[in-house]
This record gives structure tokens, sequence and C-alpha cells, in this order.
């Protein structure tokens, strides 16, 4: 990265000698580790929910008039019956190494998303980007993205994703199967991988009144998530389908037992909670997960390799009370601060990541507040927020 390499010493919140790291309580804290279960996720304040239809099993594109989103408008296509055509946007860069993902309307049980929505969602990320992860399975979303990949006839990799919750199999159970039946639909030939579990030792720690994911309370939630994971390799392999699987957690989260039962880990890496100031954001962001997860990984015998699931700046705050995370703002000039120092950077030295987030997600700002609505590269209907994207080839 450029600039001097920051030390951990001088952070509010540094990471101990046992790996795990209070900047990561504080996050979850704030709920933000919330926004991604899948379940009893009643939202009603979804104004957009209204308008796409609740997709089941068919495909099938809907009318123009009832199942476009607000995103309408947001992509130019020439033949209006046949998402490839698209016109790409000049200001949009393919600079980024991978982008994390989850379509509009996708918390279960509400289910609002719709394939036009997703389609146009491709259109602009393949603009940006090959690689993009999701969370969860619910809501038909793994089909519904590769169905668009489909149509767009994109360069996209996907990784698909099964949020699992310690408390419930349910979610799993129901995940794994949609999951399965994308891939018999769609192949592999646009699928990364498969990701068992979103902060599941984070949230079972801090539910068990535990820190270290390597302690007994630990290995206990090791477990539950091995089985998981464990299960979803067995049903890759009753289906003579070969992807890896992995797990995405908080950067110091990571269960030893768990890392050595995945090909890959992604850790969620993020300088705003950490109280970094943003002139920093970008050196300590590539730092944290050298030593946090790089370095670790490489000692285990099976060596998975490890992505950062997640990593950005917020752009904006609901309120007053959250609109510095000590250091530095929430504002649109900090984000193309972080984009400017981080994204061509992490692109020259081979790090492996998915930028949180794609667009601003309405749900999270009525839900939560401060600034977890505020993430994204392009406003909630899809127009891009006043930045340069980086112009730099990603890996």
């Amino acid at each position: 990265m450029s600039g001097q390499p920051r030390g951990y010493t001088d952070l509010d919140a540094p990471y101990n000698a046992g790996g795990n790291s209070a900047w990561l309580e504080k996050q979850e804290s704030r709920s933000k580790r919330s926004k991604w279960i899948v379940i009893g996720s009643f939202l009603g304040l979804l104004g957009l929910i209204a308008i796409g239809v609740a997709l089941g099993v068919t495909l099938s594109r809907k009318s123009s008039s009832s199942s476009k989103s607000s995103s309408s408008g947001a992509v130019n296509q020439t033949d209006p019956n046949d998402p490839s055509t698209f016109e790409k946007n000049p200001n949009l860069h393919q600079s980024f190494y991978g982008i994390a993902y989850t379509p509009e309307g996708s918390q279960y049980p509400a289910c609002g998303n719709s394939l036009d929505q997703v389609i146009t969602d491709i259109q602009l990320l393949s603009q940006l980007t090959t690689r993009i992860r999701l969370y969860g399975a619910d809501c038909n979303q793994s089909a519904l993205v590769l169905e668009a990949i489909k149509q767009t006839k994109v360069n996209m990799t996907v990784w698909l994703a099964n949020y699992n919750i310690p408390t419930d199999k349910t979610p799993y159970t129901r995940q794994k199967q949609a999951i399965q039946e994308a891939i018999q639909t769609y192949g592999t030939d646009h699928i990364g991988g498969v990701t068992v579990g979103n902060e599941f030792m984070l949230n079972y720690l801090n539910a068990n009144g535990a820190s270290d994911p390597n302690s007994a309370v630990g290995n206990q939630g090791a477990a539950l998530l091995k089985a998981d994971i464990d299960d979803t390799k067995q049903m890759l392999k009753d289906m003579n389908v070969n992807l890896q699987v992995g797990n995405a957690e908080a950067g110091s989260y990571f269960n030893t037992l768990v890392l050595e039962d995945v090909d890959y880990g992604m850790s969620n890496v993020h300088p705003w909670f950490a109280n970094v100031s943003i002139d920093q954001a970008a050196d300590w962001t590539w730092e944290f997960f050298d030593e946090q997860n790089v370095e670790p990984a490489k000692a285990l015998s099976n060596s998975p390799k490890m992505y950062i699931a997640e990593t950005g700046w917020p752009s904006n705050s609901s309120d007053a009370g959250n609109e510095s995370n000590g250091p530095s703002t929430a504002s649109t000039a900090n984000l193309q601060t972080f984009l400017d120092t981080f994204v061509c950077q992490a692109n020259q030295n081979g790090t492996g990541y998915f930028y949180f987030e794609y667009f601003d997600e309405i749900w999270k700002d009525q839900q939560f507040g401060g600034v977890e609505g505020w993430w994204g590269l392009f406003y909630a209907n899809r127009t891009l927020k006043p930045l340069t994207i980086p112009d730099c080839q990603s890996p």
C-alpha cells in the first residue's frame, strides 16, 4: 500500500495478543452484523419491496411496468428484449477485485426481489468487477443472480452463500436446498465457491458471553458451524460438483478448527469501526488483514486462501451521533479517499477483496440508522455517487 504502514499501538482499540479485537465487538454492538440475519427480519418499512413481486421458482422475466425497480433508467439497454445489449457507462471502470452484493428485497420472509432488478444490478456491477459475493440464499437470490449473468452474458463469477445461525437449523436447510437447485439449473461455470456462515462465530461468542474464538466456548460454536460446512461439502460431493467451500467471519474471530476445514476464508475488515483515520485507513486494512488472517492461514496444513470479505467507508450518517468514527467523518470525500488509496494498491499487491458495497440499502438505514445504510458506491436508485472510480484493471 502507498504511504507508511500504520502500526497498531496508536489505535484507539488495537487488537490484543490473543487475536481478538475490541473494534469488532463495537462493530457488533452497533448492530452492523444484524443486517444479514435472514430470519425474523420483518421489513415492512422497506418501501421499495412493494415494487417487486416475490419471485418463486419461476425465473421468467416480469412485465416491464409491474416489476421494474427504482433502478429503471440506470442502464440504457438498446434492445429492450436483450439484457446483453446494455450500454457501458464511461464513468465506470472494471477496477475492483470484487464487490459485496445483496439483491434488493432479499430479506426473508418478505422476499421482494425481482429478476429485472438483479439484471440491472449485474449490468452495472459487471462494469466495475468480474466477481461478486452474496451473503445468503434466501428469496431465490442465487438463481436470480445466475440467471441475470446468463441473460446479460457478462464475465462474472459469484460466490454463493448460506447464512446459517447458531440457534435454528431451519435457515441453513432452506438455503441449502436453494443453492442445490441453483447449481442443478445453472451449473458451476459462474460460481467461485459456496460460503457457509457470515460472522457465525462472532454472533455465537457474543450470545454466550465469550470473546475468544478458540476457547472452549468458541470450539462449541465451531462444532456447530463445521457441521454445516461438512454437510455442504457432502451435498456438493453427492452432486458430483467440484466447488470450494469457505467461511466468512469478522477479522479477529476465525476459529482455527473452522479454518482447517475450509478452502477459503473471507474476513470483514473495517477501518471505520476500528476508529482509524481516513488517511491511515487503507494501510491499516491491508496490515490488519495480513497479520490477523493471511499469515495465520499460511501456518495451517490446508493453507486456506484468504479474502477481505468487506471493506469500505460510509458516505453519510442518518444521525449526528454516528457521523464520526472519532478521527474522521462519514462523507463522500472520505469515501473517495479510501477508493483512491485502497483499490488500485490492493490490486497491485495481490489482495483478494470484495468492496463493501455496491449500493446504499434503505432498509438498513430504516432499521439501524447511523452509517448502516450508506456504504454504497451508488445511491439506492443506482445513480453513481459523485465519485471518481479508480481507473486500474482488476486482477
